[in-house]
């Protein structure tokens, strides 16, 4: 292969050669770009913290060494400078400082031990693969909820964690059942036990949210809740999860899959349940407000009632003058149609016993009684015959 000019691009010089500044700053352009973020393991050397408080060092190895600078904004979240010969692992950037014509690294992270290095290596590599997956999405968080009736719990039986749920859950929501599925949460192997248990807790009938964690330790102690495997199986339960691992300080893989991280045990089961105390006090407030309101709107119903009770009786008032007026017309026109007007005026009327009224002489037979109705009352009467 012929060599690669790199260069062929850039403006010459005047002179036709190149600046040395050009050359650097072409040469620092290609290396960031063709490089990301690395982790590198090597031996410090050289160490020297300015009054800037910025660091400059160089690793190496049996074959080759690195200039390195770490930044005072940097390297202030570690907690000890590394001493002279120290295995460590950086997070870095590979550059060109200019000025120098060297290659360096730009230091982001420190860790003072190659076992931390190798621990940490490891958790970038499990986050890299569930963010690639998804799971770190705040979109797939599911809303807790609001009164759980059973909640599984997934840590160990023996351990302060489950203590303290219990406590928590018991004094704030009595009447919330707890279903524990007691797994180790540290030791060799115990990533796998922690997965089964979240499958079991997945499968108990009526479990409305899960618990899982446990109290706090050594980093070495929580690690099983930062592997890939704990982080799927929290991620695959079908109902809400709480993450519960540590202290407050300490965030896990588990933390960051789970539907709801709890920075303790205790404050994952008041994140779980409703304290009675204060739904009694909603439930009266609203009790309170209902009685208002319909007092009001009785209130309301009352003053409309009575409103259309005035209106009725005014209404009926009239309409029974209006009809006692016309009871009293037709009175009078039954009144002067009466018979009985026409006998106060000295008219008498006839009827024979059965009541028929007698209009004609030849309706009256002779020595047969008849009644002779008058304007005060009724008399007995008998035709006489028209014998001389």
């Amino acid at each position: 292969m012929g060599a690669l000019d790199l260069f062929s691009h850039l403006p010459p010089s005047t002179d036709g050669a190149w600046r040395v500044a050009e050359v650097t700053r072409r040469a620092r352009q290609l290396i960031e770009r063709g490089f990301d973020r690395l982790w590198v393991r090597g031996e410090v050397t050289g160490f020297k913290s300015y009054r800037s408080g910025h660091w400059y060092f160089t690793l190496r190895d049996a074959d080759a060494q690195i200039r390195c600078v770490m930044w005072q904004s940097d390297n202030r979240r570690v907690r000890t400078q590394p001493t002279e010969g120290t295995e460590v692992f950086v997070e870095a950037r590979p550059t060109v400082w200019e000025e120098r014509g060297e290659f360096r690294l730009t230091v982001k992270r420190l860790l003072p031990s190659a076992a931390d290095g190798a621990w940490q290596i490891e958790l970038e590599k499990a986050k890299a693969a569930l963010e690639r997956d998804g799971l770190f999405d705040s979109a797939r968080k599911r809303p807790l909820p609001p009164f759980p009736s059973r909640i599984a719990v997934v840590t160990s039986e023996d351990g302060a964690a489950l203590r303290d749920i219990i406590a928590v859950t018991k004094r704030r929501w009595p009447v919330v059942e707890l279903v524990v599925v007691p797994t180790r949460v540290q030791g060799d192997g115990v990533e796998t036990e922690i997965r089964a248990a979240l499958r079991t807790a997945d499968r108990v009938r009526g479990v409305d949210l899960i618990i899982v964690g446990r109290g706090g330790g050594s980093r070495e102690d929580l690690w099983a809740f930062n592997t890939e495997i704990v982080a799927r199986a929290v991620a695959a339960v079908s109902v809400p999860t709480i993450s519960a691992v540590g202290h407050e300080t300490d965030v896990t893989l588990t933390d960051l899959v789970a539907d709801v991280r709890a920075a303790t045990p205790s404050a994952a089961a008041e994140a779980a349940v409703p304290d009675a105390e204060r739904v009694q006090a909603s439930v009266d407030q609203l009790a309170r407000r209902l009685a208002r309101g319909l007092s009001g709107r009785t209130q309301l119903a009352e003053e409309r009632l009575a409103r259309t009770a005035d209106r009725l009786g005014v209404a009926v008032t009239s309409r029974m003058a209006e009809e006692r007026a016309y009871v009293s017309e037709l009175a009078a026109r039954l009144d002067a149609l009466s018979p009985l007007k026409v006998l106060r005026r000295g008219y008498a009327v006839a009827r024979n016993a059965a009541g028929k009224v007698l209009k004609r002489t030849r309706d009256f037979e002779p020595d047969v009684a008849f009644h002779l109705t008058v304007s005060d009352g009724t008399v007995a009467a008998i035709p006489r015959g028209n014998d001389g």
